[in-house]
């Protein structure tokens, strides 16, 4: 019963219906961004290209990496025409209307798990594309299914560009979202059960990780919750496999270089002047006021 369960969602059609949760989870975050609304109204063309980024960037990251036309995806006009409805309603609805509605909590997080059924789908299309071209490419196989679970925010920067805001301290390598842990850990179970090293059918895989995000990002949204599940796993084993941060060598570093910049920024006082230096001042500045 499990086993047909799986296969029948594993079979799923996405589209229309999961890809327009999708393009609507998405296009919500990018007018959740600072001055997002106000680019819209300046540049509706430049809001319109950061909506398309936020909906199929994972395809476009993917398909460079693969070498192949990194628009190809934008010839399914279907999908575009859809995600670009959805970008229109949200931003120019007269009163709102259309964003009231989808950013309702109850109607938000149903749109939440809806797009976690087509983020794990595309996980493990990527994953079984990059197989079918690099048979014995495991990395490569890896790497095709995080873009496509989490490209959009790998191009996060690139997005930034096109808002006018650049913030390269929020690259997304340094500072990975649970989505983007997600994809990562999700693509090496794909790549190993596609390799045949993971001993459990692709339907079921699909199925049981899918349950898995929906709890997290369901729970994670409905609570407002930035922690990710993975950190009490990671905070132990990380330590352990890599080390930590040293204090003791943070500070000295802090020192070494921060030192000689306090002494140069800080000259030593002039001497002070003698008694007659003062006097001859004084009176140099009485004649000038008595001309």
């Amino acid at each position: 019963q499990l086993g047909e369960l799986a296969a029948t969602f594993a079979t799923l059609p996405i589209f229309p219906l999961f890809d327009t949760a999708y393009f609507i989870v998405s296009v919500l975050y990018l007018k959740y961004e600072p001055g997002a609304v106000e680019m819209s109204r300046k540049s509706p063309f430049a809001s319109w290209l950061c909506a398309m980024l936020h909906c199929f960037g994972s395809y476009i990251l993917a398909d460079l990496l693969l070498g192949e036309p990194p628009i190809g995806y934008f010839s399914n006009n279907s999908s575009v025409i859809l995600a670009t409805a959805v970008w229109y309603l949200i931003f120019f609805c007269p009163m709102n209307l259309f964003y009231k509605c989808v950013s309702f909590l109850p109607m938000k997080l149903i749109f939440v798990a809806m797009k976690e059924v087509v983020r794990v789908r595309k996980i493990a299309a990527g994953v079984h594309h990059a197989h079918h071209l690099y048979h014995h490419g495991w990395f490569i196989m890896m790497a095709t299914g995080w873009v496509k679970g989490s490209g959009v925010a790998l191009m996060s920067n690139f997005e930034q560009l096109l808002r006018g805001v650049w913030k390269p301290e929020t690259n997304e390598i340094l500072h990975m979202s649970f989505p983007t842990k997600a994809s990562l850990y999700g693509t090496v179970l794909f790549t190993l059960q596609q390799t045949h090293w993971l001993p459990i059918s692709e339907a079921n895989l699909i199925f049981f990780f899918t349950m898995f995000m929906i709890v997290c990002k369901v729970f994670m949204t409905a609570t407002h919750s930035h922690a990710s599940p993975f950190a009490p796993v990671e905070n132990f084993l990380c330590p352990v496999f890599f080390g930590s941060v040293s204090s003791g060598h943070t500070s000295h570093h802090h020192d070494h270089h921060h030192g000689p910049s306090h002494e140069v920024s800080h000259p030593p006082p002039p001497p002070a002047k003698s008694k007659e230096e003062l006097n001859e001042g004084t009176r140099k500045r009485k004649a000038k006021k008595a001309e």
